[in-house]
């Protein structure tokens, strides 16, 4: 039986299928939120704070600094280091030991990265 026969591409329309619908998945949600941002344009209260009430002083559209992005990024990556070394935990006497070399790999290069932004002064508060 030849590799291009029925038998054989029977799985290709499953993957055909979802790109198509993930594609038209993102386009008509761009299309729609687009739709919608258009025909609402804002009012005189669009500038005003939310639900505060205080008028603001200078600029509101002020800007974060770098440092904060890289503690979220920083804080996102260990959190989620948190969550699979739960995971591990739960099924540990079932992994034997090359379930506990695999961790122990994943958190030396979790503590390297660490380690790497700790000498770059990431972690520092400026």
């Amino acid at each position: 039986m030849p590799p291009w026969s029925e038998g054989r591409l029977d799985g290709i329309w499953y993957v055909v299928g979802f790109v198509f619908a993930g594609v038209t998945f993102v386009f008509l949600t761009i299309g729609l939120a687009w739709l919608i941002s258009h025909r609402n344009r804002g009012d005189v209260h669009k500038g005003l704070p939310y639900e505060s009430g205080i008028d603001t002083y200078g600029d509101t559209h002020g800007r974060f600094g770098l440092s904060f992005y890289i503690y979220a990024l920083l804080f996102v990556a260990f959190d989620i280091e948190v969550i699979f070394i739960y995971l591990w935990a739960i099924v540990f006497r079932d992994l034997l030991l090359g379930g506990f070399v695999s961790m122990f790999i994943f958190v030396a290069i979790l503590l390297l990265g660490l380690a790497y932004a700790w000498r770059k002064g990431v972690l520092t508060w400026r």
